[in-house]
C-alpha cells in the first residue's frame, strides 16, 4: 500500500515537471503569439458597402421597330387591318327554336316510315337506296346524320368525300361524308333547315352516282300525296 502511494507522487511529480518544460519552450519559440496572429488573420472582415448608381431610364421611341438588317432597306410593315372579302354569298338560315321543338307521336312516325318504304319499293331498284326516319338530332341542335352501316361499307367511298344531295326540284345540296363515323356533317345542316325537316319526317336515299344521292322526303305532318 506505501509503496503503490509512493509511484503516484513520483508519476504526478515527473507529469508537472514535463509540463513547465513544455510551457517554457513555447514561450522561448513565441507560439502563443503567433497562435493569436493565425486567430487574427483568419477571422472574417466586413467588406465595405459598394456605392451603387441609380440607373437613369433612357426614353425609347416606341414608334420605332426593331428591324434586321435582311429587311433594313425595305419599306416599314403595316399592320392595319384591312377586311378580307368573303368568297362568295353564304346562305342564310333561319335559326330553329330549341325550346319549342315539336316531337312526333309513334304512329304518325311509323306512317311517315311505311310511306317512305312504299315509295322506295317504287323508284329504279337499279340504285341502291334506303330508308332514314328523322330524329331531333337530325334536324336540330347537333344537326348530324349518321348513315346505315351496311349501306356504306357496300356502296359509299372508304375516306372522306363530299357528298351531293339533290332534292325533288333539282336543287344540289353539298355535304361532307365522314368515312369513319359513317354519317353527314357540313353541308347537312342547310339541307335540314333549308327544306324545314322535322323530328318524324322519313327521306329516301337513292344513290344514283358514287357520291350522289337523290332524296325524296314523306312528311310526318302531311297526308299521304
Amino acid at each position: 500500500m506505501v509503496e503503490s502511494k509512493k509511484k503516484m507522487l513520483a508519476y504526478e511529480e515527473s507529469r508537472l515537471k514535463r509540463l513547465e518544460e513544455n510551457k517554457k519552450r513555447m514561450e522561448e519559440l513565441n507560439l502563443s503569439k503567433l497562435v493569436q496572429a493565425v486567430r487574427t488573420a483568419t477571422s472574417p472582415k466586413p467588406s465595405p458597402m459598394k456605392k451603387v448608381k441609380p440607373r437613369v431610364r433612357q426614353e425609347v421611341d416606341r414608334s420605332a421597330v426593331r428591324r434586321s438588317n435582311r429587311v433594313a432597306d425595305k419599306p416599314p410593315p403595316n399592320y392595319k387591318e384591312v377586311p378580307i372579302e368573303p368568297l362568295g354569298k353564304p346562305r342564310s338560315y333561319k335559326r330553329r327554336d330549341l325550346l319549342n321543338r315539336v316531337y312526333a307521336d309513334d304512329e304518325d312516325r311509323q306512317y311517315a316510315i311505311e310511306r317512305a318504304e312504299q315509295l322506295q319499293s317504287e323508284i329504279d331498284a337499279d340504285f341502291p337506296s334506303f330508308v332514314k326516319p328523322m330524329l331531333q338530332s337530325h334536324v336540330t341542335g347537333g344537326f348530324w346524320l349518321g348513315l346505315p352501316v351496311h349501306f356504306c361499307n357496300t356502296h359509299l367511298p372508304k375516306r372522306d368525300e363530299f357528298v351531293t344531295l339533290i332534292d325533288e326540284n333539282e336543287d344540289e345540296f353539298e355535304t361532307k361524308y365522314l368515312a369513319l363515323k359513317r354519317g353527314l356533317s357540313g353541308g347537312w345542316r342547310g339541307f335540314a333547315i333549308d327544306h324545314e325537316l322535322v323530328d318524324g319526317d322519313a327521306l329516301v336515299f337513292q344513290l344514283i352516282e358514287s357520291t350522289k344521292f337523290k332524296v325524296y322526303i314523306i312528311r310526318v305532318n302531311q297526308a299521304e300525296d
